[in-house]
């Protein structure tokens, strides 16, 4: 299960960055949680980042905050804490790993940029470090495609979650954390579709009743290509994606089944390290 207390995201001031902003913010709105705002500058020369992003104006656009109101009134009006974090000029992995050492997260929300996958940033010298000790339930929001929070008026619709699975790795422990986050953020009306591709299926009991599986659907043909096409016709809002767990969220970043519906995914990937 997934109860969010903490939430980070990582920011590089990209557009792709200023779209997962927006899902950060209003998740931690929803689940009450406490929301950090990363940034890790990699050389001198970074823009005076304090005056990025402008949490404010976003929640006075989406009518959480009245017009004037000072940034302090976000505790006392939502009920949630919103932290700018800067660290010292070094490598973003490096970095990202040292805060989240320090300061466990229940999620973390990143900025993709098309078929270039997660921003560039994050790959570097230290990604075996991340790879191997962030373990952390990961959501992954595509620029410009169907995303579930509206940027302009912060309205969140999410319907439809299509789940991957096969045997290796077991996806039950997955399965039940993506659905928990997409309850938490769309109510009990989300619908989920279990998705197999090829002719052996795993077994998947349902929650609270272990005698009784939940139906997978299986169709044949090219992993991705299925799996972003049934999306795609589906019209999905999300896709939840369990992992082999060893390698974090940066499995989702490098050459993984995962990275490769992150390229062509027409909205938002969670990835659920079945080990996290």
């Amino acid at each position: 299960m997934l109860t969010l207390h903490s939430i980070v995201h990582p920011t590089d001031f990209s557009d792709a960055s200023a779209d997962a902003l927006t899902h950060a913010l209003r998740i931690a709105i929803a689940a009450k949680a406490e929301l950090h705002i990363l940034h890790v500058p990699t050389a001198p020369a970074d823009e005076d980042w304090m005056s990025f992003p402008h949490v404010p104006e976003i929640l006075m656009r989406w009518g959480f905050l009245n017009a004037g109101e000072p940034a302090a009134a976000i505790h006392s009006r939502l009920g949630i804490a919103i932290r700018k974090v800067e660290l010292p000029q070094q490598s973003p992995i490096a970095g990202i790993q040292e805060f989240l050492d320090q300061h466990p997260a229940d999620l973390i929300v990143l900025g993709i940029e098309g078929r270039h996958g997660a921003a560039r940033w994050l790959h570097g010298p230290d990604a075996e470090k991340l790879a191997r000790d962030a373990r952390t339930p990961t959501l992954f929001v595509p620029i410009h495609r169907r995303n579930f929070v509206d940027h302009a008026r912060g309205e969140m619709t999410l319907r439809r979650v299509l789940i991957p699975v096969d045997r290796e790795p077991g996806p039950t422990a997955a399965i039940d954390t993506i659905m928990a986050f997409a309850h938490a953020i769309g109510g009990d009306a989300v619908e989920e579709r279990l998705l197999h591709v090829g002719r052996n299926p795993p077994k998947v009991p349902r929650p609270g009743n272990p005698q009784q599986a939940i139906p997978v659907a299986t169709r044949d043909g090219d992993v991705v290509e299925t799996i972003v096409e049934t999306a795609t016709g589906w019209q999905a809002d999300l896709i939840g994606m369990p992992t082999a767990g060893r390698d974090g969220f940066i499995d989702a970043l490098r050459g993984s089944t995962t990275e490769r519906v992150l390229r062509q995914a027409p909205c938002s990937v969670l990835a659920v390290p079945v080990q996290a």
